[in-house]
This record gives C-alpha cells, sequence and structure tokens, in this order.
C-alpha cells in the first residue's frame, strides 16, 4: 500500500479541502498520515495570507525535500497559486493551485506510476475562474464538523493578497450544503461550522446568506448548534439578525473582522464600512443577543498608522468590547497596493501588537467571568486528561468539567462555577 504524507498550512478551508483529498485517498486505497521517511509522496496544502505564511510553506518544502528525496513531492493551495515559480524549488515534483485541486489526485498518480514524468503545474488563471470545485469531506476528527460552502473573495483589500489566490467569489449550491449537512447529524455530530473564504458573499440564484441559513434550520433535524466561521460586518443583514432573534440553533457566537478602529486607517485599507456603521451593526446585533461573544481580526502597524490611530483603534475596541482579538501585525504582501504605501518600522508593529494581545487577555477574562454562576448548555469534545472533559459553550466558551466518558460528544447543562489562570471550570447539571 502506497503511503501519503499530508501537511496542511493556513485557513479552516484549506483544512476542509486537504480533509477531502485525504478521503478521497483513502478511498483509492492510499495509507494517509503524518508525514515519515518513509512515505512514497507528500502533499502540502499551502498558505500565502501572509510573508510568514509564504515562508512557513517554502520551509515545509525543504523539509519534506530533505526528509525523502525519492519521494514525491505535491504543492498545493495559495502559495502555489502566487508563487508559480515554486515548481523550480528544489524536490517538487507537481504543484497545484487553487479552484482545481482535485487534478492532484491524477497527477500524483501518474507519478507514482512513472517517476521519469517530468514535472506538472495546474494553476488556473484564478482570476477568470468561476466554477466552484466539488470536494466535499466525508470524516472528521472532532466533534465539530466544518463544512466548507463559498471558495473566492472580490474586496481587494489593499493589504491582501487572497483575493489574488483564491479568485472570485463562487459558493457550493444550497441543496448540497444541506445535504452534507444532513449526512453529517446523521452521523451524530450536533455542531456544524459553516467555512468559507468570504462567507457573507455566499449566492446560489436566489439563495444568500441569511436564506441558507434559515433552510438549513429549517430543513435538518436534530442539529444542535450552527455556527459561522467568519463574516463581514456590512454583510450581517436584517434577515441575518432576525434568525438570531428567533433560533436558538444559531451560535451565541460571530467572529466579525474589524482591521482597525481607525476610520483614516479603514479608508486606506479600502474596507467597506467606517467604525460608525460598526458599532451601531454590533448594538444591532447585541439588541437581539445581549451576551453574544463577538470576536474580531486586528491588523497593527498597517502603513499611515500613526500612533494617534492606534490609539483611536484601542478606544474603539474598548467602546465595542469584543471578547476576544486575533492580533496581526502588518504583513507586507508583493501585488497588493499597500505594497507601496509608507511602511511602518518592525519595532512599532512588535511593541503594539505586545500592547494589543495585553488588551486582548483582559476582555477575554472579563467576558468570562460574566457567565461565573450561569447555566449553558455545552457540547463535551474530549477527555483532557484522568481528571477533566472540556467542551464549548454556544458563545464559545471552552468549559473544563470532571471527567465523564458517558458525557463524551453529548449536548449538557453545565453551571460555570469559577475562572482560574484565564479558564473556566464548571459542573454538570442534570436536565
Amino acid at each position: 500500500m502506497k503511503r501519503i504524507g499530508f501537511v496542511t498550512l493556513g485557513c479552516k478551508v484549506n483544512i476542509y479541502e486537504s480533509n477531502a483529498l485525504k478521503n478521497e485517498l483513502i478511498e483509492r486505497g492510499y495509507e494517509v498520515g503524518e508525514p515519515t521517511p518513509f512515505c512514497d509522496a507528500y502533499i502540502i496544502n499551502t498558505c500565502s495570507v501572509t510573508n510568514m505564511a509564504d515562508a512557513k510553506s517554502r520551509r515545509m518544502i525543504h523539509r519534506l525535500a530533505k526528509l525523502n528525496p525519492d519521494a514525491i513531492l505535491c504543492v498545493m493551495g495559495c502559495y502555489s497559486q502566487t508563487n508559480p515559480e515554486a515548481l523550480e524549488l528544489d524536490g517538487v515534483d507537481i504543484l497545484v493551485g487553487n479552484g482545481n485541486k482535485l487534478d492532484i489526485l491524477p497527477l500524483l498518480e501518474d507519478k507514482l506510476l512513472d517517476k521519469s514524468i517530468e514535472k506538472k503545474i495546474a494553476i488556473l488563471d484564478i482570476l477568470n475562474h468561476k466554477d466552484y470545485e466539488p470536494l466535499e469531506v466525508t470524516t472528521y476528527d472532532h466533534t465539530r464538523a466544518f463544512v466548507k460552502i463559498e471558495d473566492g473573495c472580490e474586496n481587494f483589500c489593499t493589504y491582501c493578497i487572497i483575493p489574488y489566490a483564491r479568485g472570485p467569489v463562487r459558493s457550493k449550491p444550497a441543496c448540497e450544503v444541506i445535504a452534507e449537512i444532513k449526512r453529517i447529524v446523521n452521523e451524530g455530530y450536533l455542531e456544524v461550522v459553516l467555512a468559507g473564504i468570504h462567507t457573507g458573499r455566499y449566492q446560489d440564484q436566489s439563495v444568500n446568506l441569511s436564506t441558507l441559513i434559515k433552510r438549513i434550520i429549517t430543513e435538518v433535524p436534530n442539529l444542535e448548534r450552527l455556527r459561522l466561521s467568519s463574516i463581514e460586518i456590512n454583510e450581517v443583514d436584517d434577515a441575518f439578525i432576525e434568525l438570531m432573534s428567533n433560533s436558538k440553533i444559531l451560535a451565541d457566537h460571530l467572529h466579525l473582522p474589524l482591521q482597525s478602529g481607525s476610520d483614516v486607517v479603514l479608508e486606506k485599507m479600502e474596507r467597506k464600512y467606517n467604525t460608525d456603521f460598526f458599532l451601531k451593526k454590533i448594538e444591532k446585533i447585541r439588541s437581539v443577543r445581549p451576551n453574544i461573544s463577538i470576536t474580531t481580526d486586528v491588523i497593527v502597524g498597517f502603513p499611515y498608522e500613526t500612533e494617534e490611530e492606534f490609539l483611536a483603534s484601542i478606544d474603539f475596541i474598548k467602546k465595542v468590547n469584543f471578547s476576544k482579538l486575533h492580533v496581526f501585525p502588518y504583513s507586507m504582501r508583493k501585488g497588493t497596493k499597500a505594497c507601496s504605501f509608507p511602511q511602518t518600522q518592525e519595532s512599532i508593529k512588535k511593541e503594539r501588537t505586545a500592547r494589543l494581545i495585553s488588551l486582548s487577555k483582559k476582555l477575554e477574562l472579563s467576558y468570562a467571568k460574566r457567565f461565573i454562576g450561569s447555566i449553558v448548555e455545552v457540547i463535551i469534545e474530549q477527555i483532557v486528561d484522568d481528571t477533566y472533559m472540556v467542551g464549548h459553550s454556544s458563545n464559545y466558551l471552552q468549559i473544563y468539567l470532571p471527567k465523564n466518558e458517558a458525557y463524551l460528544k453529548k449536548n449538557v447543562l453545565v453551571k460555570i462555577e469559577r475562572v482560574a489562570q484565564g479558564q473556566l471550570y464548571g459542573v454538570l447539571i442534570e436536565r
């Protein structure tokens, strides 16, 4: 049996696509697992969201090329799409971009049969690619199942390479999304996460994201929790807020990328909102979900971000009162508009990043403490050790409970009792 070593870098969409390919390889009779020196081939699903992601992708290519020089090395994904010259890196045999990842399977099988076949490249003109690639995962590693419903982004924010790596918006047909979720729920999964590159732009003919969510809630029996991986603030429409008001299935958590709390910087980023719009939408969301967890992304040290603009960003973050920040120092990307902007010193980025991470820890702890004494529903995900098991609530609080294997992968009532070292602990409550 041929063994394939698989490495996935980057986002949840990459993980989903890798798992779909792993499932297909297993069905074809291959053994799939972690890279070892004894693999017949390696597949790397790369990331290119930052310069650091590019560097990590290159390091992984070099590492696997040395691990077993005789193994076939396949590189696919965002780094491949934006760096087609990677085919010339030592050891690379096959290079596949986004939008045609399924092509890696026949290319790999041909190469396994005859290693003398010359190097192969399969990279589409992604900016003109219109078709949604029919990848679907059939087995899952965790109690929370991800379903990819969309690919591509057309925002073209000045700092971002992803539209050039992923191409225009393409959406999975709604009937296929619902059929996939029905199968997942029938297999015993309680929580489904809808994922995409620009999830809020989902559109299948007349079905937009809000319509799709309503259909999922209506048409999929026994689904306990539906979560979004991320959505832009200007795509949270009134229909979506109405769903949040009327359905407990829709998780009490939204990840809404802010990127900056300064209107000056937001304009330079060419984001599609300002802070006033963002705050008013947050207030509208909280009018129907007062205890919702709202997390966000913030880019630090973007060109034109003065200390004044950074302080304005901090003030706005405090005003919104997010429950957690994902902080990213700005990474200049060749091929984007911001590449030509005056750059912020690395030392300043580092110092501002540390300040925001410190603020995030305070916000996270403050939000968690609000729920001490509360009773919440928790889906138990795993046994941690001989003492504890752990799961997440609808509002994405991670809660540790006394170990009881009978409740694994079950939705249970939990009373949150305390917080210790930033972590919540609770006890089971009988229904």
